[in-house]
């Protein structure tokens, strides 16, 4: 590994560390929060297009199964 030089008593390690986490942090506080509602709202949205999917492979496969014992 090569020697780091200090720079005014920091490291340039340090001071990229210093720069990704103030990066970071300006990022985040750039990000649209859901509120609570909207959190609520989107879950029940995914978990009804899951279990309606669920529920149409289900049957679908229940279907092929079916026919592929009329086949067989």
């Amino acid at each position: 590994m090569a020697k780091e030089v200090a720079v005014s008593g920091k490291t340039k390690k340090a001071r990229k560390s210093k720069n990704f986490f103030r990066g970071t942090w300006s990022e985040l506080k750039k990000v649209h929060w859901p509120t609570k509602k909207e959190v609520v709202k989107y879950t029940a949205v995914v978990l009804s297009t899951v279990i309606i999917m669920a529920v149409f492979f289900w049957i679908l496969d229940m279907i092929l199964s079916l026919g592929l014992g009329l086949v067989i």
